[in-house]
């Protein structure tokens, strides 16, 4: 979808279209969720801090965020692309792989089914989407992104590798910002350059992700769209509209998250045997600090004096924290095909 946020805000407040608004990022410790095409303009994107937007863009418009809105609109689109194939491996809220090699409507066209589909959920929802029609996830995903908004870009078999070679290694997904920084210091500027070198030397310089960089680099994903995805974990965070930096409020506050946590927990009847602290300080830096027990951690007293207990070992005398928050991995398996998750994930627990 396109500024999927945004756009559902100006789509139900006319008096929002044609302005620069972003959604979320209100007050002093705010942070955007989204952002329309005309808030863009000004340099705006999500992930950034409203205080800084707001400089860039003096006129932006904050809008409180409408979560049960956007999934509404979302399990729309999600029936719109169920009419048209089975194979729906959805990204988020409002983006999805559909594999439509074999697709309910018969159609040989992969370019004609996204056309139909972007048409579709203009006329049922007034929004617009676009598309990327490749061979794998991995190229369609990159040239989704080519075309926005309101389009759609195919890049068929014979273009893969010039389109690859040619594509700035910021555009590839996958690749990071301190990933490309890193690449930019090694020389590496292009897909082309990334080619040039081995598989051993990549994963010397990125670890695993380098394995993974080499493969895609030569068009190389054979992941297939999977439906249905066992969720990982389980967490919950919390910002702080005014920094904190005591043992005794990040213990209370740990304390209220851990109870969401396990509220989750015993909602999804999954328990986890890793718990993983999150810190973000007043200067955006985020750390995390983990423990992984031989048992499945069940109990609320039991999750937050583990959390406390990292809380100690590694949150003495630090800067202040604006953000804290707690997840739980190494989850139990499901024991039953009914407590599967279709993934249209909840957003974020961030408060």
């Amino acid at each position: 979808m396109d500024a999927f946020f945004a756009s559902v805000e100006q789509l139900d407040h006319p008096e929002l279209r044609g302005r620069p608004i972003v959604v979320g990022g209100g007050g002093r410790r705010g942070v955007i969720a989204a952002a329309s095409y005309e808030a863009r303009a000004f340099g705006v994107r999500s992930a950034m801090p409203g205080f800084k937007a707001k400089e860039l863009c003096p006129d932006l418009i904050f809008v409180k965020q409408r979560f049960d809105r956007y999934k509404e609109i979302s399990r729309q689109i999600r029936d719109i692309f169920s009419e048209y194939s089975d194979l729906i491996e959805p990204l988020s809220l409002d983006e999805a792989f559909l594999d439509v090699t074999e697709n309910k409507k018969n159609n040989p066209s992969a370019s004609m089914i996204a056309k139909e589909i972007r048409q579709e959920i203009l006329d049922k929802t007034g929004l617009t989407a676009s598309a990327g029609i490749s061979i794998n996830k991995f190229i369609a995903k990159v040239a989704s992104d080519i075309n926005k908004p309101d389009g759609q870009k195919l890049i068929p078999p014979e273009e893969v590798i010039p389109f690859l070679e040619k594509l700035h290694i910021e555009k590839f997904f996958g690749i990071g910002k301190v990933a490309a920084k890193k690449m930019h210091r090694l020389g590496i500027t292009t897909g082309k350059d990334l080619k040039q070198h081995s598989k051993l030397q990549l994963a010397q310089w990125f670890g695993k992700s380098g394995i993974h960089f080499y493969h895609i680099v030569r068009g190389e994903d054979n992941r297939p769209v999977k439906p249905y995805r066992i969720r990982k974990s389980i967490g919950a965070e919390r910002t702080f509209t005014m920094d904190i930096s005591s043992l005794e409020d990040i213990k209370s506050n740990l304390e209220y998250i851990a109870e969401r946590v396990v509220n989750s927990m015993v909602k999804l009847n999954r328990y986890g045997k890793t718990v993983t602290l999150k810190v973000k300080f007043s200067d955006f830096s985020v750390i995390t600090r983990s423990r992984t027990l031989d048992y499945e951690v069940k109990d609320l007293a039991e999750l937050i004096n583990i959390s406390n207990q990292l809380a100690i070992e590694h949150l003495s005398n630090t800067a202040p924290i604006r953000l804290l928050g707690i997840s739980i991995t190494k989850l139990t398996p499901l024991q039953s095909s009914r407590q599967l998750e279709f993934l249209f994930p909840s957003p974020s627990c961030e408060e």
